[in-house]
Order: C-alpha cells, then sequence, then structure tokens
C-alpha cells in the first residue's frame, strides 16, 4: 500500500502548526488509498486550491471548493469561522421538492417561481435528484461492479440528461459555471466507477457518493435559476452538515447535535436568506459520504426544518395532499419535527389551487368524534405473516421469547405481533425476503417441540400486507374498531391479523397484498370522503339501461349533497362498443361518447376494467340485458368482490343448481346481489315477499298477472324484447319460478305447466314482426272466450299461481268475478296477492305499474340505493 505524503510551501513553524491543526485521514480516504489511489499535492500551490488525485487508469482533477478528497477522504484545512449567528425560529420556512417537481427544466423553474413567491423571510429548499436519476445512478454502480462495460454509456445517458437540462434552463456565465462543474464531475465519476470495475466490488460507502451527485447536480441547477431572477441564494451540500448514525435495517438516524453544530458552522461561512439544499444525502461522524435511504428527502427536509425551528415543511408532490390514502410520507418523515410541533403539509406542485393537507399536533379543542379520531391510514408491501401454534404453548413461559429470539438471530425486522389470549398461537410479520431464514430458525428452535406434537406447526403466509390506521384515543372512542372492519367487510376484504395496541394511536390489520390498495381505498372513503362511492358499470344502454342512465344523471348530484351517496358510471357496454373511464363517464354525453369514443365490446375486458379499478373502493355491475350469458358470469363476478344488480331473469329462472349455487355465494359474503326488477320491475314483489318470511309469516300461495295487452305494450316498450315470450308464458313462468324459489321451493322451469297464449299456427313464425303481423287473424277465438266469460260476470286474466301448499307452480288462463282485484286492472298494471297465514281471509295486495322503461330502470336505481345504504350510507 502506498502512503499518504502531503507537503507544503508554508515555513517550518507555521507548517507545523497547520499539521497539528489539520486532522488525520479518515477511514474512508485510508479504504481509498488501500484501493491503490495515488494522492500528490503540488508543492507550488496552497493546499486548498490544487489537490490532484491520480490513478493509472485515468485522474480526478479537483473542481471549485468541492473535491473528491474533500467528500471521498474528508481531509480539510480549518478554515477561519465568520461568527454569523444562524437565526431560528417562524422566520423559515422550508421546502421539499421531489424527483417529478425537478423532472424537467419548465418544472425546475416552476419550482424556481414557486419559491419566490414565498413571502417568509427566510426560505430553505430541499430537492431531490431529477426524476429518475437516482435509478440512473444505481445502475451505474450495479453495471460497474457487475463489470459490465456499458457503465460507460449509461453515465454519458446521465451526463446528456443534465447537460440538456441546463441549457433550456440557464444561460451565459452561470451555464458555464454549471457545465464546467458537471463535466469535472463526470470525470471523477468516471474514474472511480473504473477503479468498482476493476476490483468488482463496491463499498455502501462508494456507492452512496456515486448516487448522492444527482441531488448535487440539481441544487446547484435551482440554485441559478433563482438567482438568475436577482433573488440571492446559495447552495448548500448536506453532506457538510447532516450527521447521521447507521440503527439497522437500512436506517439511519440524525445525530441532531452535531448537525446543529455543522448547519452553524456551514451558515457563519455563507449566510443566506435563501439557501438550495440536497436532499437524500449526507454524512457519518467520521465525514464519510452516505444517504438517508429511499424516501430519504422528505426525511431530509424534517430533519433541517426541526434543526432552524421553521414554521412548517411543505411537502411538494404530484397529488392534492392525501387522496384515496395516496402513498405520500414516508412515517419517518414526521419523526423529526414532531418534537417541535412543526407542521408538515403536502401540496400539488401541478394544482396549486389546492389546499393539500397539514399534518400537525391535534388541537386542543378538537372533539373525540370518529372524524377526528382517525388522522391517516399507512401500508406496508411485501410481506410474509408467521405462525406458530400449538396447545402446548399455552402457559409455558419464554415461548413468545424463543420465538422472537429465533427472529432476531437472523436478523429480521418483526413488523407487528398478534396473540391470541389463549396463548395458542403467535404470529407476527416480517418482509418476505426474510420469512425464510425465519421459518428456518423456527424449525431449528422448536425441532423437538414440533416432534412431540407440542407445537402443531409453524406457518408462513406469504403475499401479506398491512393496513394501519393512525390517529388519537382510538382505544377509548367508541365506534373506530367497527367502522373499520365494516368497511372492510363490505369491501369483501378478509382480515389476516388484527394487533391493537393500548397507546390508542394505531389499529394494525393484516391482508393479502393483492386486497391493499383496495382496502385503503375502502377505509379512507368512509371515513374521510362520501359515505359510500360506488363505481359502477352498465351492461345494455337499451331502453332499461338508458333510462336508467339519464336517471342517474339526472339525481347523482342531489345523492352526493344530500345523502353523501357518490355513483360513478365508470363503463358503459353494449353488444357491440363499449366505453370505458377510470374516474367517471360524463353521463350528459354518455350517447355521444358510446359512439364517437368506443371501442368494441368485449365483456372480459369491461369486468377487468372495473375490477381492476383502484380508484373506487366497492364496484357493482349493472347488468341491463335479457341475455342469459350475460347472466352465466354473475357468480364470477360476486367472487371477484362485485356486487350485481339486475332485471334479468335468466340468472334466477334458469337451472336450479346454478341458482342455488349463487345465492349460496351471496349469503357467505359480504358481496351483494339485487334482482328486484326481475318479477315487478319498480313494484317491491321480492322485498315483499322477503319482509313476510323473515317475520316468520307462512306463505300459502302467490298469485299474479304479470303480463299486459300486447299491441300496446309493445309499442309503448312494456313487453319483453319478443313479445312471444308474453303470449307464451315463458316470461310469466320465470317469474313464478323467481318467486317460487324465494319462497323455499326448488323448482326447474320445466317443472312449471303454461297455457301458452301463442296460437299453434303462428308458433313457427320467424321472426317477432311477422308474428305482431299475423296475430289480429285470430282475434275471433279470443272474443269468443272473452264474449263467454262476460256472459258469466266474470273476465279473463293470464296469471302465475305458486302454490306452496301443494309446491307447485303454474302458468294458466283463468276466469275472475268482476268485483276481484285481478279484474280491475288497466294498462300496463300488474298485480300480486300473497296469501299467508297473517293475510289467509284478506290477501295482501301489491299493485301497480310492472312495466315499462321508466318503473323497470327506477326499480334497477332502487337496488342501487339499497346497496349503497348496505354499503354504509345514510337510510
Amino acid at each position: 500500500m502506498r502512503s499518504l505524503a502531503v507537503t507544503s510551501s508554508l515555513q517550518p513553524a507555521a507548517a507545523a502548526a497547520a499539521a497539528r491543526r489539520r486532522p488525520r485521514a479518515s477511514a474512508y480516504a485510508r479504504e481509498v488509498i488501500s484501493q491503490c489511489w495515488k494522492c500528490e499535492i503540488n508543492q507550488d500551490q496552497p493546499l486548498g486550491n490544487s489537490l490532484r488525485i491520480g490513478h493509472s487508469q485515468g485522474s480526478l482533477q479537483r473542481h471549485g471548493s468541492k473535491n473528491f478528497l474533500a467528500a471521498a477522504a474528508a481531509i480539510s484545512v480549518e478554515q477561519a469561522e465568520v461568527s454569523t449567528y444562524l437565526p431560528k425560529g417562524d422566520m423559515w420556512s422550508v421546502h421539499k421538492f421531489g424527483g417529478t417537481c425537478m423532472g424537467t427544466p419548465q418544472r425546475i423553474q416552476n419550482v424556481a417561481d414557486i419559491v419566490l413567491g414565498d413571502s417568509s423571510e427566510r426560505k430553505l429548499i430541499i430537492v431531490s435528484a431529477m426524476s429518475k436519476v437516482t435509478d440512473m445512478m444505481f445502475n451505474l454502480v450495479h453495471k460497474a461492479q457487475s463489470r459490465d462495460n456499458s457503465y460507460v454509456t449509461a453515465l454519458d445517458e446521465v451526463f446528456n440528461k443534465h447537460m440538456a437540462a441546463a441549457r433550456d434552463l440557464l444561460d451565459g456565465e452561470d451555464l458555464a459555471r454549471f457545465l464546467a462543474q458537471l463535466h469535472s464531475d463526470i470525470s471523477n465519476l468516471r474514474a472511480m466507477l473504473r477503479a468498482i470495475f476493476i476490483a468488482g466490488h463496491a463499498t455502501e460507502s462508494f456507492s452512496d457518493f456515486v448516487v448522492g451527485h444527482g441531488e448535487l447536480w440539481s441544487a446547484q441547477m435551482l440554485s441559478y435559476a433563482i438567482k438568475k431572477s436577482g433573488v440571492p441564494c446559495s447552495w448548500m451540500d448536506t453532506r457538510e452538515v447532516l450527521v447521521v448514525k447507521p440503527s439497522g435495517s437500512n436506517q439511519v438516524d440524525p445525530d441532531y447535535l452535531e448537525s446543529e453544530k455543522r448547519l452553524q458552522k456551514w451558515f457563519s461561512r455563507q449566510p443566506a436568506e435563501t439557501i438550495i439544499a440536497t436532499g437524500f444525502i449526507a454524512s457519518t461522524a467520521e465525514n464519510i459520504p452516505t444517504t438517508l435511504k429511499r424516501d430519504g428527502s422528505d426525511f431530509s427536509a424534517s430533519i433541517i426544518g426541526s434543526l432552524v425551528r421553521a414554521r412548517q415543511v411543505t411537502i411538494w408532490t404530484d397529488v392534492d395532499g392525501s387522496y384515496f390514502g395516496a402513498n405520500v410520507l414516508h412515517p419517518r418523515t414526521i419523526i423529526p419535527v414532531m418534537k417541535d410541533n412543526i407542521p408538515i403539509v403536502i401540496r400539488n406542485m401541478f394544482n396549486l389551487s389546492a389546499p393539500g393537507t397539514t399534518i400537525c399536533k391535534q388541537p386542543a379543542n378538537e372533539n373525540a368524534d370518529l372524524d377526528a379520531c382517525v388522522k391517516s391510514f399507512a401500508t406496508i408491501d411485501k410481506l410474509a405473516l408467521v405462525n406458530v401454534e400449538g396447545t402446548g404453548m399455552a402457559g409455558v413461559p419464554g415461548t413468545a421469547s424463543a420465538i422472537f429470539s429465533a427472529a432476531k438471530d437472523v436478523g429480521a425486522n418483526v413488523i407487528m405481533i398478534s396473540q391470541a389470549s389463549s396463548e395458542h398461537s403467535v404470529c407476527f410479520a416480517v418482509p418476505e425476503k426474510e420469512v425464510a431464514a425465519v421459518s428456518t430458525a423456527l424449525h431449528v428452535r422448536f425441532r423437538e417441540a414440533l416432534a412431540a406434537g407440542r407445537l402443531s406447526k409453524v406457518e408462513v403466509i406469504r403475499g401479506c400486507s398491512i393496513l394501519a390506521a393512525v390517529g388519537l384515543r382510538m382505544a377509548s372512542t367508541p365506534g373506530v374498531s367497527a367502522i373499520l372492519f365494516d368497511a372492510l367487510a363490505k369491501a369483501n376484504i378478509n382480515v389476516r391479523a388484527i394487533a391493537q395496541g393500548c397507546s390508542e394511536y394505531n389499529i394494525t390489520v393484516v391482508l393479502k397484498q393483492e386486497d391493499c390498495v383496495r382496502a385503503l381505498r375502502a377505509v379512507h372513503s368512509r371515513f374521510f370522503l362520501s359515505k359510500t362511492t360506488l363505481a359502477v358499470g352498465i351492461i345494455g344502454p337499451g331502453l332499461i339501461g338508458g333510462t336508467l342512465l339519464d336517471q342517474l344523471k339526472d339525481q347523482a348530484a342531489v345523492l352526493k349533497e344530500n345523502m353523501n351517496i357518490d355513483l360513478r358510471v365508470i363503463g358503459i357496454s353494449g353488444s357491440r362498443t363499449m366505453h370505458l373511464s377510470d374516474i367517471g363517464v360524463d353521463l350528459n354525453q354518455w350517447k355521444e361518447l358510446l359512439r364517437k369514443e368506443a371501442e368494441p365490446a368485449d365483456l372480459d375486458s369491461f369486468v377487468r376494467h372495473l375490477s381492476e379499478n383502484h380508484v373506487f373502493p366497492n364496484k357493482v355491475l349493472v347488468d341491463c340485458t335479457a341475455d342469459t350469458y350475460v347472466a352465466s358470469h354473475y357468480y364470477d363476478w360476486l367472487k371477484k368482490g362485485i356486487h350485481v344488480i339486475t332485471p334479468n331473469k335468466k340468472a334466477n329462472s334458469g337451472p336450479l343448481d346454478r341458482y342455488l349455487k349463487l345465492r349460496t355465494l351471496q349469503r357467505a359474503s359480504y358481496t351483494h346481489y339485487f334482482y328486484e326488477a326481475t318479477v315487478g320491475a319498480g313494484l317491491p314483489i321480492i322485498s315483499t315477499l322477503r319482509g313476510l318470511l323473515e317475520t316468520g309469516d307462512k306463505i300459502l300461495r302467490i298469485e299474479g298477472i304479470f303480463s299486459s295487452v300486447v299491441d300496446e305494450a309493445k309499442e309503448a316498450g312494456y313487453t319483453e324484447p319478443d313479445p312471444r315470450d308474453d303470449l307464451s308464458g315463458t316470461d310469466v313462468a320465470r317469474k313464478v319460478i323467481i318467486l317460487a324459489r324465494e319462497s323455499g321451493l326448488r323448482l326447474e322451469l320445466s317443472d312449471i305447466p303454461v297455457k301458452s297464449l301463442v296460437p299453434e299456427a303462428l308458433r313457427s313464425c320467424s321472426s317477432a314482426d311477422e308474428f305482431m303481423q299475423k296475430l289480429p287473424s285470430f282475434d275471433q277465438d279470443w272474443d269468443r272466450q272473452r264474449d263467454e266469460a262476460e256472459a258469466a260476470g266474470e273476465v279473463l286474466r293470464y296469471v302465475g299461481v305458486v302454490d306452496l301448499a301443494n309446491r307447485k307452480g303454474r302458468v294458466e288462463l283463468q276466469r275472475y268475478k268482476r268485483d276481484h282485484p285481478f279484474a280491475q286492472l288497466s294498462g300496463s298494471d300488474n298485480i300480486i296477492a300473497f296469501t299467508t297465514s297473517r293475510y289467509k281471509e284478506q290477501p295482501l295486495i301489491v299493485r301497480g305499474p310492472g312495466a315499462g322503461a321508466e318503473v323497470t330502470a327506477g326499480g334497477v336505481f332502487c337496488d342501487i340505493l339499497r346497496l349503497a345504504s348496505y354499503l354504509g350510507a345514510p337510510s
């Protein structure tokens, strides 16, 4: 190993004094030297201006006041300090701008404009590297230590990105200075990466030194952009100020006392009212460059805000504060400012009119109601749940200690613990990448207990996430847990494990990772936004579906304002085309959108669009078709957690086994299936029947008229798409089957004898139009039957009957006396009579319009609102 030789042109006495003041080379410097670097100091120049580091593969040239050895070897000459006091307090505002905010020259200029527009007396601005640059720098180190020559090309891409940005943003002397610095930095990085390439290895400190350059360059560009407007501005390399120490698990803790001393020293040399500081990077106590790890720029802002006792810290990002649980802050970001009660404000740089979200100490006079109690939600992904279970654990001291000692021995980070009061099991969550080692350690530690049966299993459940509700006084505020778990259940999300501490600050649940985003949306919506937010997909925008869309358009604003129900139609699909939207179709022009901005209809793609939408936690498919193929998918949709509402009779009157399977799934889950409009359009037939059954009444007979005068009904849109379904009795038979099955009878459609009203000669008609043209020629027969009934003081009615006493159903033509309720119908009215144990002498009658687009769509709309009520909307 070569020794480090430092010579000086100082006089002997002065040189000796300087040598006593000069610190020794740091461990990082010795590491650099051990990589065969040769350091030479030119005797003819002052020490601080002529440092050169030579290497056989290239050279590192000093640039400005920053040089590689100052950062890498940490050798410095103590300078005379100017006694300038660092003011602290409300005169400071701290802003942090992330990589997206600094992503382009125009955005950097926008950041400069925001800084210039802040009227605070003093401003400290923390910036990240330009968008994607940190990943590019990590990639450089990875390529170099993998001995991949393409690191050279990748470094050129980094250089070109920043050179192009600077040329767009700066000009004149500022541009020249920045490009000179950039050239010098790239030259130094090229030499260092070459050394890493030769060694085939990069220590963490080498990697951190390389990666931190993105922040250096963005801070310099922003400072020049602000100076261009005539405002004095300094930029700070926070490696000179922030001191941190490792705390394990890829984390660091700030050394506040040392950082405060260094900040005072830095400010004494460069007092300024506007300071641009690098985020993400820092130094160890030995002056070795390091980073604050991922999400470190937010952490930098919080630490610096605490050091200057700022009025507030503003985190600028690309969302309007906290929207539907958007991922904004790492929890540790809040720690430094908490002790000084400094608020953090989250703002959207791309929507300056939005007020954002403020995170601060709870006001003393704030009530402990539910809305005030829960403040935020946080999630952690890529976890595994470890479950240690066995009857031999109960009452055995030291079992839990042994479990967590085993986890500690393999360096696992236990994130959450849950134990049953019976002591029968203990489960805990660890990062998924650590669970294999934990499982192995536990099997070794408890080998004898497992063999003897005292422990039944050590189980690993992968693919988990944690969702935590964070707030104040949650344990002592009734209803918080109930609302949390109710919101999850109604979003069809299963909870694997639960933990709540006595501190009242946190309720934590473990979920499947695939459910995590949906869970976050569900609880965030339930606590902070509309009580019920519902994404709606409409299949079949024909007569009924189109009318429903118009009704939704007219009523949506009223529902949102008066009932806290936010209905968003995010997809409309016809038989040929469909139109999809992530946030909601404009219902004022849905017909035009379906015609001009549609894509080919595909049922699978339509359902996938709804189910994979993470903006809205609750989703419902409304099938307004009469299609058997569409109805055959209900079971799969319910399994996916999508609610189903329909006037389509095909599913409930189809094969009995499919119907029973569908209803079993519905009853076993929080996914709802509503079909009121299948029998009586807008009439409350199904709900009335259920009310009777659920209150213990016994149904004896259900009898009803479900069809209309064919010609008039066809013109008005009252009949089935093919009027032969009405006259053949098929449609009535389907309604009879639905009511019979709701009443507990297990009947197939083929079990229902049907008196068809279609003349034998017309049953072979090829189309509905042909049928309607030929039908009048058979009026004579109907006239004869009608006349006979009238002569007897009766009327003819086509009825469906559910005979519970004999467990049968039928569709038939019957005569009724003129004073019978069934004899007094007109137009499209339907009438249903329920004869029950309670209503035996006088049947319960439900009567009203039972067909037509308006009332059928209205019945479907009522089911949508009933679903909203079940999901938490006020009733």
